[in-house]
């Protein structure tokens, strides 16, 4: 679950990371009151989930409350495009208005999952502003990494080694430290799977600050913080994806059109790399789980009918505890209330295969059952062109 930069800067706060004073604005008279109790200078940010808001013309530095006035009118409901929204853009809903600061340098932090030795990995680099992807492309010597030992937080002496190998001045380096173990803390307390400071910044004075903050919460954790549930902005998601996590399913939109339905994961990854290599192009990632009934088999349905872009859908189920026979029920009971009219290719295997053939076949609606996935990946692709 991805949540705002104030949202996340307010979590920081909680575990002493120091974070500069700022308020979020919904309105352009909340974004002035907030202008005026800050005082001064102050930075109006638009508080979308994407990065790259800076270049887009979503933050702006005004001198005080009434610039800020006239900078909040122009970024509060329009649609903001960068690099990571794609050129639909995001409406901006909310502000982050906060006090400028006295910047010396600009550095990186960051907390995340490294898959291959299974462990979080705490990186730091004294290239912060630019993007970090960036940075590991043409530098990646300027990544400074620490693994955290599982059940650990980022010890002492790790982060003394980071700070003064990004050139932290000694007279900062214990402040720096300080910062680095409680951004550690933060992750660890609300079950992160991403945390970013970028940029963290010193001061002319030698203090250091988050700047900017990114934070996702890992969606498989969220039982644990029910607290947090209410940092979800359904605005800034799917409208598709949201409507799956109703129901149980796992649910990520792609760019192809075909439509995919399968239950596993590692079957759904199979599935859309077999349409990939049938020369297709898979327009979602769709798990149904293992132990799906008719129901969640018909919004799923009614789910990838509901992409504009979807040309044919492939279903590729393995009957085990969910059985071919209720998956050809659901999809019988789906089309029928939708009425589809795009093509359907449906590969299943396992329980109960015959029966739920036999309710295909007899449905009435020109279904294609295929034997076997290769089979079936060569048959959607045909019919989506």
């Amino acid at each position: 679950m991805k949540i705002h930069e104030y949202q996340a800067k307010a979590i920081l706060a909680k575990y002493d990371v120091p974070v500069p004073r700022g308020e979020v604005a919904y309105t352009v008279e909340e974004s002035e009151a907030a202008a005026k109790k800050i005082g001064g200078s102050v930075v109006v940010k638009a508080q979308i989930h994407a990065g790259g808001r800076g270049k887009g013309g979503g933050v702006k530095v005004a001198k005080d409350a009434a610039e800020a006035v006239e900078v909040a009118k122009k970024i509060l409901g329009m649609t903001l495009v960068t690099h990571q929204t794609g050129p639909e853009g995001r409406l901006v809903q909310r502000l982050l208005i906060e006090e400028t600061l006295p910047i010396e340098r600009e550095l990186y932090l960051g907390i995340v999952l490294d898959r291959e030795t299974g462990q979080n990995v705490f990186m730091a680099s004294k290239a912060g502003g630019m993007e970090i992807e960036e940075v590991a492309h043409n530098t990646p010597e300027l990544i400074l990494k620490e693994q955290l030992i599982p059940g650990q937080l980022l010890q002492p002496f790790q982060a003394r080694k980071l700070a003064f190998g990004m050139g932290i001045p000694a007279t900062s380096v214990n402040a720096a430290a300080a910062a680095m173990i409680a951004l550690s803390k933060a992750y660890d307390a609300i079950d992160g799977s991403l945390a970013e400071i970028n940029p963290f910044i010193l001061t002319k004075d030698g203090k250091v600050f988050a700047l900017d903050a990114k934070i996702t919460i890992d969606d498989n954790a969220m039982y644990r913080h029910k607290d947090l549930l209410e940092l979800r902005d359904l605005n800034e998601e799917d409208p598709l994806e949201v409507e799956a996590s109703r129901f149980g399913l796992n649910y990520i939109k792609l760019d192809g059109n075909i439509a995919c339905m399968v239950n596993g994961a590692g079957l759904a990854m199979a599935t859309m790399d077999i349409i990939k290599y049938a020369g297709g192009q898979p327009a979602n990632f769709l798990d149904v789980g293992g132990g799906a009934n008719a129901e969640q088999i018909k919004n799923a349905f009614r789910i990838l009918l509901s992409d504009p872009s979807v040309k044919a859908v492939l279903i590729n189920i393995f009957g085990g505890i969910l059985r071919c026979d209720t998956l050809a029920n659901g999809v019988v009971a789906a089309a029928t209330e939708l009425g589809i009219k795009i093509p359907a290719v449906i590969r299943m295997e396992g329980t109960n295969v015959e029966l739920g053939q036999k309710i295909l076949r007899e449905s009435g609606f020109n279904f294609t059952v295929a034997d076997g996935m290769k089979d079936a990946a060569e048959k959607v692709v045909g019919l989506a062109k």
